[in-house]
């Protein structure tokens, strides 16, 4: 019989594999790029971003909020546009195969190639034991997005993650 843990870890990894399948899928059937550039752009949106921050690793994702199926988006409370993203944020503790989400504030911003800023309002979802922090950004694609994340844990020092997306047209 699983573990309460295990079946935390199995609920996650079902969690974000929905997610990263969605994604995946995301390019199939358009007309207006090659299998190598949907992708390309798919992986590079995949990609996550990680900080190690003391005993802490900070992970953040940007998908089209298009790309995010109707469930997740509900569990998330984001609508589905295709002139927004979804930035995703993680906080673990431990070996990544049993890793604990710990509890923190995060603050985001983005701004675009024009040098204008969006605040990203984040708020925290849970699901069971595991916390992420999900907020939405407006984009007009093709763009690229530099995001500038402030994590701050009860007690620890602040840890700043920026990492820059290229968005383009579906």
């Amino acid at each position: 019989m699983p573990t309460a843990s295990s079946a935390r870890l199995i609920r996650r990894w079902t969690t974000t594999a929905a997610v990263l399948f969605a994604v995946a899928l995301a390019g199939c059937g358009r007309e207006a790029s090659t299998p190598s550039d949907s992708a390309d752009q798919a992986a590079a949106l995949r990609e996550e971003a990680v900080l190690q921050a003391g005993d802490a690793t900070v992970r953040a994702s940007v998908i089209p909020t298009t790309n995010v199926g109707a469930a997740i988006a509900t569990q998330y409370g984001i609508a589905r546009s295709e002139d927004s993203v979804l930035l995703m944020v993680g906080v673990r503790q431990g070996p990544q195969a049993t890793e604990t989400s710990l509890p923190a504030t995060v603050v985001a911003s983005v701004r675009d190639l024009r040098g204008v800023r969006q605040a990203i309002a984040m708020r925290e979802v849970r699901s069971g034991d595991s916390i992420d922090y999900v907020g939405t950004a407006t984009v007009a694609a093709p763009d690229t997005l530099r995001f500038d994340i402030l994590v701050q844990r009860q007690g620890k020092p602040e840890a700043r993650l920026q990492f820059s997306r290229d968005i383009f047209p579906r």
